[in-house]
């Protein structure tokens, strides 16, 4: 039936056009015929010709048909595909609407496979190339092809997830729904696709996937720089896609983590954080020496600048690669110190945002609710206390992502490809720090074990791809990271173990009291007795947050993730008692669930105390699940009490900025150069006494000298004895234990020849160049020992006494 059209038709065909004069008319003609030869398929219909503003015939031939069902609706000028499309869409009057390319590349013939997927319930049915039973006659160039694929993988890690071609030509569409989407588009090139499938995506209308035949077509008007246009739009589509609410809760983690380390941020080479003890001197070690390695092509697995002449593991020694090593144009162009302040401040943030994210997509979609779950999991006290000195244990900003990819698998969807990405985020969470990586994954299976007592249908589900998934992401990440371990546990400097004490557990007192840096309620006498050290302040969540976890449990027990949380938080904080301890105000002491791995592979080297860091993101996500809840309760004074509640638990948690002090600063010895004179290749600089982890303000001279000499002694992780177990600094020398003990205790032993002879055989195993004594306490006693062992005075040279070893050799 022909005719005009009047009011409501059943299909609209909006073609796209930009001086299309040559390939126009044929398709016209297809798709005129083939709709005139199923009308009573399709009904009544139109064609509408989208007109970028062509500079050719193309309007007039579509105006020279004169056939009111062909309209033409053209733009003063050509500003983009993606502007014809909202032109043309926004025009129709269809109650379906088919979108299809000027060159006919899909065939109009394939309007009835979408027809029927659209006929099933679906809101819009695309042609696909890439779904199985797709068909292609004609393939574009290999270049081409190559690009539409990465492109196609890039939008569907972007944008729109699970939809594997978003950029074939050929799409049906609910006509309200298509026109409603195109109109609130905003691009004007070729990403208008995504951004239409997008819109989709966001008011959950079904989208189908449909194969379809396709021929590539001669005359294409896609150029090499409409590949870089398109990622730029996809830019532009992922910002507008971000919530406000989204943006506003990063910028709040980010000043969070700006106000905790205010007293290093603004000047970091100036200023050292007291309670990281001698680990800040370590880290920014760490960073510079990467650094080095790097800028000089070297092993970034090994060194000897420290430790020298045996050298440091690297890899033993969590230098973190993953970030060290991608900072490292920052260090050699500011220094360690600013780099390491950066990595930890925005590495902090990060973690928070992360954690902000998984729980907005896995426990709840009330914004509040995860941005208060992701600052508990992410500035809980264990992690303000290891932001004074343990980026490893700080930078988290993976285990969010390992954690969402690992509920994928139990989904059964995608398990190959799911698998692949756990793999590769594992692989680089290793170069972040091996130990978080064990202890998220003791957290994960205590949940799942818990949620599979709870829930039996969903793990008889998903237990056969979680397993195939995880196989295929060891297949994946051992190959990258085989060497790396090897050369961790069998390489040059290795080590079995790490002597942490019997028990380095903590007290079930401290779960309950309150951390050194709590701004309201911190208690620094109370919380050192119950910790190693200020930077193992691994509990201390306090009595209130515990109460009101235990009271949100009680009260939404019947939810089975509440139920799983709740074992894997109790369970963790268990294990972190150690392998015994002991009923506070008694000496009762009781054997602890950690004695079953204590001395197991993997297990031995680990702090048990910091198992209770599990309970920061648990205890982040119940409380996250019972303000969601609470915020929907239409009973103002349960609100109110709640929140009450939920404040009187966090605000005695809330940290104050960490300590900080002014740097001791460098000896004009080192900061000038003068150690040049003293100190020949292949020799070191010994400072007296030795750095090891009680005091390692050499390895800050180190890198304030651009790591220009060698350091005997230090502060790392090394192998001690022939067992090789491992301990915290260099291998014990009498010569080295001699002045350790006269720099603490003041006591001078008598120097005799037994003493000098020994002093020789050290030194020239340290292959030492100098002495070096600096202004520090019993300095008069080291200064006594060292002439009595080298036999003349020291010089006061740079700020220091050095003693030149060359001389009357």
């Amino acid at each position: 039936m022909s005719g005009t059209v009047t009011g409501v038709v059943d299909l609209s065909v909006v073609i796209p056009a930009y001086n299309e004069e040559r390939r126009l008319g044929p398709t016209l003609d297809a798709v005129t015929g083939y709709l005139s030869d199923n009308e009573g398929r399709f009904g009544q219909w139109e064609v509408v010709v989208a007109d970028d503003g062509s500079t050719d015939g193309t309007g007039a031939l579509v105006t020279a048909r004169r056939d009111p069902r062909v309209r033409l609706v053209a733009g003063a000028r050509n500003r983009g595909k993606g502007h014809a499309l909202r032109l043309g869409v926004t025009a129709t009057r269809g109650r379906r609407v088919l979108v299809t390319d000027a060159d006919l590349a899909a065939p109009i013939e394939e309007l009835e496979q979408l027809d029927k997927a659209l006929g099933e319930g679906h809101a819009a049915a695309i042609g696909s190339r890439s779904v199985p039973g797709a068909t292609i006659e004609s393939r574009q160039h290999r270049v081409r092809e190559l690009l539409g694929r990465a492109g196609n993988l890039l939008i569907r890690r972007v944008a729109v997830p699970g939809i594997r071609d978003t950029q074939c030509g050929f799409k049906l569409f609910e006509g309200d729904r298509a026109r409603e989407a195109f109109a609130a588009s905003r691009l004007n090139g070729w990403g208008i696709d995504v951004e239409v499938l997008q819109h989709f995506r966001r008011a959950d209308w079904s989208v189908a996937e449909v194969p379809v035949r396709w021929s590539h077509q001669a005359g294409s008007k896609v150029g090499p720089l409409d590949y870089g246009r398109v990622l730029a739009e996809l830019g532009r589509l992922k910002a507008r896609s971000v919530r406000p609410a989204d943006l506003f809760a990063v910028a709040l983690f980010l000043l969070m983590a700006v106000t905790l380390y205010s007293g290093r941020l603004f000047d970091p080479a100036h200023r050292y954080l007291p309670d990281s003890l001698q680990d800040q001197n370590q880290w920014e070690w760490f960073f510079a020496v990467t650094a080095d390695n790097v800028a000089h092509l070297r092993n970034p697995l090994f060194t000897d600048l420290q430790g020298f002449p045996d050298g440091v593991n690297l890899m033993a020694n969590t230098v973190m690669l993953g970030l060290s090593v991608p900072f490292a144009p920052l260090t050699l162009a500011f220094g360690p110190a600013l780099s390491l302040s950066v990595c930890m401040t925005a590495g902090l943030a990060a973690t928070a945002a992360a954690w902000y994210w998984l729980i907005v997509k896995r426990v709840t979609r009330q914004r509040g609710a995860a941005w208060v779950g992701a600052a508990l999991a992410a500035f809980a006290p264990p992690m303000v206390s290891h932001a004074n000195a343990h980026p490893n244990f700080v930078v988290l900003f993976m285990i969010p992502p390992i954690v969402d990819r690992a509920l994928r698998l139990c989904e059964g969807t995608r398990v190959r490809r799911n698998g692949i990405v756990l793999g590769l985020m594992a692989a680089y969470q290793i170069f972040l720090g091996e130990e978080p990586l064990l202890l998220a994954a003791i957290g994960m299976t205590l949940f799942a074990a818990a949620y599979a007592v709870v829930r039996r249908d969903v793990a008889g589900a998903a237990w056969r791809p979680l397993l195939k998934g995880l196989g295929t992401g060891a297949a994946v990440c051992l190959p990258i990271v085989a060497f790396p371990l090897y050369w961790q546990f069998a390489g040059p400097q290795s080590y079995s173990g790490v002597l942490h004490g019997d028990n380095a557990g903590n007290s079930p007192l401290a779960l309950l009291s309150f951390a050194e840096r709590s701004l309201l309620a911190g208690d620094a006498e109370r919380a050192d007795a119950l910790s190693l050290n200020p930077t193992e302040q691994n509990a201390f969540y306090g009595w209130p947050l515990l109460l009101l976890a235990f009271g949100i449990v009680v009260r939404m027990w019947r939810r089975p993730v509440v139920r799983a949380l709740a074992v894997t938080a109790a369970g963790a904080a268990l294990l972190s008692l150690g392998p015994k301890f002991r009923i506070p105000l008694t000496d009762t002491v009781y054997p602890g669930p950690w004695a079953l791995f204590a001395h197991r592979p993997l297990f031995e080297s680990v702090i048990e105390g910091r198992l209770a860091m599990i309970c920061a993101p648990v205890l982040g996500m119940l409380l996250a699940i019972a303000l969601a809840r609470l915020s929907a309760t239409p009973r103002i004074g349960t609100l109110y009490c709640g929140l009450l509640a939920v404040a009187l638990a966090l605000l005695p948690l809330v940290p104050a900025p960490l300590k900080a002090v002014d740097r001791a600063p460098v000896p004009e010895f080192v900061s000038a150069g003068l150690w040049k004179s003293y100190v020949r290749d292949g020799e070191s600089l010994v400072p007296v006494p030795l750095p090891d982890p009680g005091a390692a303000e050499a390895l800050h001279w180190q890198t304030a000298a651009h790591l220009g000499f060698k350091l005997p002694g230090g502060y790392f992780n090394g192998p001690y004895g022939p067992d090789r177990i491992g301990i915290y600094g260099a291998s014990p020398r009498y010569t080295s234990n001699m002045l350790r003990d006269v720099r603490y205790t003041g006591v001078v032993p008598a120097i005799g020849a037994q003493w000098r002879a020994q002093a020789r055989r050290d030194f020239a195993y340290w292959h030492a160049g100098a002495l070096v004594v600096a202004p520090q306490e019993n300095d008069d006693k080291l200064r006594r020992v060292v002439t009595e062992l080298v036999g003349r005075p020291g010089k006061w040279t740079g700020g220091v006494w050095v003693w030149d070893l060359h001389e009357g050799s």
